[in-house]
């Protein structure tokens, strides 16, 4: 079968990339496969049964400074007023991680491992158990589509979704994020909500019911999956449809109470948790981090550039545009296309848009039956395939590459992608070092200006090392230099550059603290701050140990009117020291 063959080449594809392009499980810190938010749904686990302390968590800090998981600060919980620490995350992922961290827990012991919970048996042990789970849910999805289109369909959707989505990523190299298992859990929860349509045996419906509340216990805004068997094989929404969906329900009223009370009884895992920890039974442990429910950030979550769901995964424009032939010919369309946008809503209405697309992951099961429906539709239409093939080419294509770069390579940046930089890089496997600033600068001249023209210089800067030297250093004590202006309305001039040389003797690499070379145009008579344009770029993107460097800022010039412009560096919390000398600007043309 086609299906099977395409199978065994996403395995081998899934298998490559978990333990030879990037095995987390040997990394160190941060880039451990326990690592980040992985370590707090982790952490329950050897809180519980190897510390035997999940009220004062006083082992932190040793496992912290050990193997620094999130660096130096305990971002897995929060401490409540009873001096009591309370999980961030709930418990539903430590549930799914406990076989493989008593086998880990086991194998450290018989190979001479500490026995601490993070040693390298756990991690392995971590990783391994997201691959399985992956490796068990796509076949398990494959079954699935196999319901419901013919052998062909399903092969080429298997194709696209692993060789040209996101799940490579999250099911190989970050499957110890919650979305692998949970697209798993959807998996089987579909096909159990179909084989009870079937038979309606009381054996699927526990099912149902536990894996309903496996899903809302690892992220409870999963809670929404009970939508799926409730509205299953409803094909539209009508007067009609709706009272035989009641009536169904009246029929199997037992066995819906006994899934609900299946789901509740692994949902109350979580309650008498946070009992246990707080003394209240519900506990809010994201801090300030909420959700707007009013005004959801449809395209900032979508579409942006720094870390957009489609333009980092557009092989899902696809599933998207599937749904057209999906409604006109496909199954089961209320379920899917009611919690699709659902969830969709609720992804997009988290206040922090910027964790990217990895959230939509689990809900990919359902989203393959639009996009089988359109590889169905295509393969009967040719010119729709003519049309649609090279498309998923050029999608499968990005996705290797935003695959390679996000690990290896050095032109994906999760934290600082604009639009600019995106355009300049996307595809490509080498690029100017220049290129660089467009992460933080709209603005880049490549060539060498031909008709300078000096603007200002500012003398009481000579230069480091020479015997009039006279510099600013910026420090843990100083993080602000002077803000240095000069009259300047821009006349005949297209652009602007502004240069100083910097040396530092150790680079900083995180790169919110980076240093940030600022140039604005300002309009005095305009209200406020009277900025007209800002451009800005952070040093050490160009900076190296112990490095001396002439670094210049560009800026086209607008049609605002302004009249002078002022240049600053602000060390941005950082306690690298940064010397700055030999500041100059030109205006040119060309």
């Amino acid at each position: 079968m086609a299906s099977r063959i395409t199978y065994i080449f996403c395995l081998l594809l899934m298998c490559c990339t978990s333990f030879f392009f990037y095995p987390r499980w040997k990394q160190q810190g941060s880039e451990a496969a326990i690592a980040w938010d992985v370590s707090g749904y982790y952490w329950y686990l050897p809180s519980l049964f190897i510390y035997h302390d999940l009220e004062h968590q006083g082992f932190k800090d040793s496992i912290l400074n050990k193997y620094g998981p999130t660096g130096d600060d305990f971002q897995q919980g929060m401490k409540l007023d009873n001096g009591n620490y309370v999980m961030k995350y709930s418990s539903g992922m430590a549930v799914m991680f406990l076989p493989f961290f008593t086998a880990a827990h086991l194998a450290a012991g018989a190979l001479g491992y500490p026995r601490d919970g993070f040693s390298p048996p756990y991690q392995l042990g971590i990783q391994l158990g997201g691959f399985l789970i992956s490796v068990l849910g796509l076949w398990y999805l494959r079954k699935l589509l196999l319901i419901f289109y013919d052998d062909k369909v399903v092969a080429i959707t298997l194709l696209l979704l692993v060789f040209g989505s996101n799940y490579l990523n999250y099911s190989s190299v970050d499957c110890g994020m919650s979305h692998c298992w949970l697209f798993t859990v959807y998996v089987f929860l579909l096909l159990n909500t179909h084989y009870f349509y079937q038979s309606f045996k009381i054996k699927y419906a526990i099912r149902i019911g536990l894996l309903v509340g496996l899903a809302t216990l690892t992220r409870p805004t999963d809670i929404i999956s009970c939508l799926i068997p409730l509205l299953w094989g409803m094909e539209r929404i009508s007067l009609a449809e709706i009272k035989d969906r009641i009536a169904l329900i009246a029929k199997q009223f037992k066995s819906l109470l006994l899934a609900g009370m299946c789901a509740v009884l692994v949902i109350s895992i979580q309650l008498f948790y946070w009992k246990h920890v707080s003394g209240h039974w519900l506990v809010y442990s994201y801090g300030d981090q909420s959700f707007s429910w009013k005004h959801p950030h449809w395209f900032l979550y979508g579409l942006n550039y720094r870390c957009g769901w489609l333009t980092y995964a557009p092989m899902l424009m696809l599933a998207i545009a599937g749904f057209i032939p999906f409604l006109i010919k496909g199954r089961n369309k209320v379920a899917i296309v009611v919690f699709c946008l659902l969830n969709y809503y609720i992804v997009s209405a988290w206040d922090i848009w910027w964790y990217g697309g990895r959230a939509m992951v689990q809900s990919y099961p359902l989203l393959m039956f639009p996009l089988a429906a359109l590889v169905s539709a295509a393969l009967d239409r040719k010119i729709l395939l003519y049309i649609i093939g090279p498309i998923a080419l050029v999608f499968l294509y990005f996705n290797i590459w935003v695959t390679w770069h996000y690990h290896k390579g050095d032109l994906y940046d999760s934290d600082c992608m604009t639009k600019h930089y995106f355009w300049r890089v996307a595809g490509r496997w080498s690029a100017p070092a220049n290129t660089i600033v467009l992460r933080d600068n709209t603005d880049l001249y490549e060539s060498a200006p031909q008709d300078l023209q000096l603007l200002y210089q500012n003398d009481m800067l000579r230069g480091i090392g020479t015997d009039s030297a006279k510099h600013i250093e910026l420090n843990n004590q100083v993080q602000v230099s002077p803000t240095y202006s000069f009259a300047f309305t821009g006349d005949n001039a297209k652009w602007l550059r502004v240069q100083a040389t910097f040396h530092c003797t150790q680079k900083e690499w995180d790169v919110w603290k980076m240093a940030q070379y600022v140039v604005r145009l300002v309009d005095k008579n305009k209200p406020g701050k009277g900025v007209v344009k800002e451009n800005m770029i952070r040093i050490y993107r160009l900076l190296g140990d112990g490095e001396t460097k002439d670094i210049s800022l560009d800026m086209k010039l607008p049609h605002e009117h302004y009249d002078s412009v002022s240049i600053m560096v602000w060390n941005s919390g950082s306690d690298k020291e940064l010397d700055i000398s030999n500041l100059k600007a030109w205006s040119f043309n060309r």
